[in-house]
């Protein structure tokens, strides 16, 4: 029987529940705008050196209108295609295979171009990985670790974070698409290693790019590899065949040579028993490490180590990495880079 009283107590209830809803709602979407991917707090470090985890500045640079160009380029961009838009730029379209849309376009609303931040060869930055001629089910295990949170960095605001995002944002037909294009494309070397305990003091800049000190100073190099790039501002201009440079301890390369041949009586185990006796890897599981940025390598080692880096083929490194110092580390990766990959 109706009554003013249950009329009450059923609007009651109707707002209660539109009001939970909304509640809900907003919650989600705080949770969403607040996700993060940095590594679990309890697999998080901070006794792990900062270079092999290079940081950024905000890019402060505007739009003029400006038409930049790169040697030996026919293409011209602006300020806000090569830097504010979703899609990346393309210096030498004749130098590759046609990329597919995830890695020259990316997916409006899910992920910008893998181009953006690997470069349109795959040959990548310090902060990033070299992609270009590896496996294509390393590749796809690599994204569905991410994906499942079996791989996270072991530093909280490491750039992997914003890569573990595009993981789970990654369409498995992108994913693939991305993987064999990169696949398919030889790896150049475009590393210059330099032995010395000197180095040029430098500083972050935009997209995570160290930058020389224009002033000329310099300090002790210390149990660290400092990778710079040959050209600023090709670099800045995401320009791929603008290569880098290496400053490593001196004796290092000859150290490290020891220690991934040898295993450094017992300490590690030998490279090769895996990665193949040059280097360039094996199968599926062991990827090419020969010739590769030392930072992104040195970053993969501390990974592994803290735990964070645990995905399906993780076991195999686990022995290989428990017993290594800072300065193992440093010279296994300067002596892998200084090898033509």
């Amino acid at each position: 029987m109706f009554s003013f009283r249950s009329a009450l107590l059923n609007g009651a209830v109707v707002a209660a529940l539109a009001s939970g809803f909304v509640a809900c709602r907003a919650y989600q979407a705080f949770a969403a705008e607040k996700a993060s991917f940095d590594p679990p707090p309890a697999l998080a470090r901070t006794d792990f050196p900062a270079w092999p985890y290079p940081r950024g500045i905000p890019d402060d640079e505007k739009e003029e209108g400006k038409v930049f160009h790169v040697p030996g380029s026919k293409q011209a961009f602006t300020f806000t295609q090569i830097n504010g838009q979703r899609a990346t730029i393309d210096w030498f379209p004749e130098r590759h295979p046609t990329p597919p849309p995830p890695v020259i376009s990316g997916r409006e609303g899910a992920y910008n171009a893998c181009g953006q931040c690997h470069l349109i060869d795959g040959g990548g930055k310090p902060d990033t990985s070299d992609l270009r001629g590896l496996p294509v089910d390393y590749m796809l295990q690599q994204l569905a670790d991410m994906r499942d949170d079996h791989r996270h960095a072991s530093i909280n605001g490491a750039p992997l974070a914003k890569m573990v995002g595009i993981a789970k944002a990654l369409p498995l037909d992108d994913a693939r698409q991305a993987s064999e294009y990169f696949h398919s494309i030889k790896p150049v070397k475009r590393l210059r290693l330099i032995e010395g305990d000197i180095v040029p003091v430098t500083h972050p800049a935009a997209h995570a790019i160290q930058k020389v000190d224009p002033s000329g100073a310099t300090e002790p190099l210390g149990t660290r590899i400092i990778e710079v790039p040959q050209s600023f501002e090709r670099t800045s201009l995401r320009d791929p065949s603008s290569g880098f440079i290496a400053y490593v301890p001196a004796g290092s390369i000859e150290k490290g040579r020891a220690l991934a041949t040898s295993g450094g009586g017992g300490r590690t185990l030998p490279c090769a028993s895996c990665h193949g006796d040059d280097m360039r890897g094996s199968g599926a599981e062991f990827p090419g490490i020969a010739g590769r940025s030392p930072t992104a390598m040195a970053r993969q080692l501390y990974d592994f180590k803290s735990g964070t880096r645990n995905g399906k083929n993780a076991v195999a490194m686990k022995p290989v990495v428990a017993r290594l110092t800072d300065a193992d580390i440093v010279n296994l990766t300067a002596y892998l880079a200084s090898l033509d990959p």
